[in-house]
């Protein structure tokens, strides 16, 4: 694996193996990787002939300063879990690199409503973050595959919409959500939790499936207060929001319609690390 820190550099060196016709794969990260991470290496290996991954944290999605001081780094472990699964190029930049002209004269992208829905609004000024990492990401590595995790869902529709705005010759492939075998999403946030906190937290996993299993006989706005409450009586202190929601505009919704993809989304704390999972449902 080669490892790259300057923009300039990596693009050279994405552009002449493209000259040499091989395609490109980019899984961009923020580090503390766990094996969900690895499934879209292995993706984009099974798809493309050269795999690159990034570990940047980038500090404009965070709306909690506090949360960005406390995000987990393990650089030495991720870096061996890369070379492991045969990742080819990783890209560490500093924020300097990413933002040459400083996070503040960042580009505002104007990607419609979907950046002010659930996480949009809880996490006020996250998607803009989000686009600016990303759009920043992909001139550098110049992908034609951009990976990304099933778990974050309403960032790969807002990255969806970036793409679609800045006309980028792309292809976005998500890749399905690994779970511990307790249902819990893998996430870089779960080593913040201790022992008792990761089998609260697989709480979010049950209420999925609950809701999943019976979205057909139960009003959605009884599921949702169903789980919602089940949280908050089982280790979690607060719930941002439990949505049943249109698949592809995030508008909460109300009825089973035929034709129309549906996804449960939920976001909640457990004491002050806060995690998302979600779940499609069938038309």
């Amino acid at each position: 694996m080669i490892l790259f820190k300057e923009a300039a550099s990596l693009t050279e060196h994405i552009n002449k193996l493209k000259q040499k016709g091989y395609s490109i794969g980019f899984a961009p990260t923020m580090g503390a990787l766990h094996y969900g991470h690895i499934s879209l290496i292995e993706k984009s290996k099974n798809t493309c002939d050269i795999t690159v991954s990034s570990i940047f944290i980038n500090p404009t999605q965070f709306t909690d300063a506090g949360d960005f001081e406390k995000y987990p780094v393990t650089l030495g472990d991720d870096i061996l879990l890369l070379t492991k699964a045969g990742c080819d190029v990783l890209f560490l930049p500093s924020i300097a690199e990413v933002y040459p002209n400083g996070t503040s004269a960042a580009q505002h992208f104007e990607i419609g409503e979907i950046e002010f829905l659930l996480e949009g609004k809880f996490r006020p000024g996250h998607f803009q973050g989000v686009c600016q990492v990303v759009d920043r990401l992909l001139n550098i590595v110049k992908p034609g595959k951009l990976f990304m995790g099933q778990k974050d869902y309403q960032q790969c529709l807002v990255v969806k919409r970036l793409v679609q705005l800045t006309d980028l010759p792309v292809d976005i492939i998500t890749v399905e959500t690994l779970r511990e075998a307790s249902g819990l999403a893998m996430s870089s946030r779960n080593l913040r939790l201790n022992e008792q906190q990761k089998k609260d937290a697989a709480g979010i996993s049950k209420m999925l499936q609950y809701i999943k299993q019976n979205i057909p006989t139960i009003l959605f706005s009884e599921l949702e207060k169903y789980a919602r409450n089940y949280l908050l009586g089982s280790g979690f202190t607060k719930v941002d929001y439990v949505s049943i929601a249109d698949a592809a505009t995030l508008h909460p919704v109300r009825s089973i319609k035929e034709g129309r993809k549906l996804v449960v989304l939920i976001a909640a704390f457990i004491g002050e690390i806060r995690l998302i999972d979600n779940v499609a449902l069938a038309d």
